[in-house]
């Protein structure tokens, strides 16, 4: 299926967000999983597909830039969960099995980036999971 510009901007938003609230889902976010989000972006994320977001610069740079505006703000690990839950199940096509395995990926690199897995990171890979079957 073909997805529009918007979708799939919305789709690295939503990531963005996902991302976000794997990282705060202790409370803070470490410098070690902000560096991850941005290195696996520029590792793996910028070669996913062609998409531009409406400045003309890759798509998936939206997920670096949500996640470093979230952190600007008072935002819960569940909201930023739900949010992106809500985006998932309204576009389930837009998430092909190779995005599904590396949003997998990105997630659990966030979680072990900084002093291995904890509780709630555990608790928010399992949702991951369990939504991304």
């Amino acid at each position: 299926m073909k997805h529009t510009t918007k979708t799939m901007n919305g789709l690295y938003e939503n990531l963005g967000k996902l991302f976000y609230a794997v990282a705060i889902s202790d409370g803070n976010v470490h410098a070690n999983e902000w560096n991850q989000v941005k290195e696996i972006v520029k590792k793996d994320w910028l070669y996913v597909d062609d998409f531009k977001d409406r400045y003309g610069t890759d798509a998936a740079n939206q997920i670096e830039i949500v996640f470093d505006v979230l952190m600007e703000y008072t935002r819960t690990s569940e909201e930023c969960f739900e949010e992106f839950k809500d985006f998932y199940e309204e576009h389930p096509t837009a998430f092909s099995s190779k995005i599904k395995l590396l949003t997998k990926k990105t997630a659990n690199a966030i979680a072990s980036s900084f002093s291995g897995k904890n509780k709630a990171e555990l608790i928010i890979l399992a949702k991951i999971g369990l939504l991304m079957k």
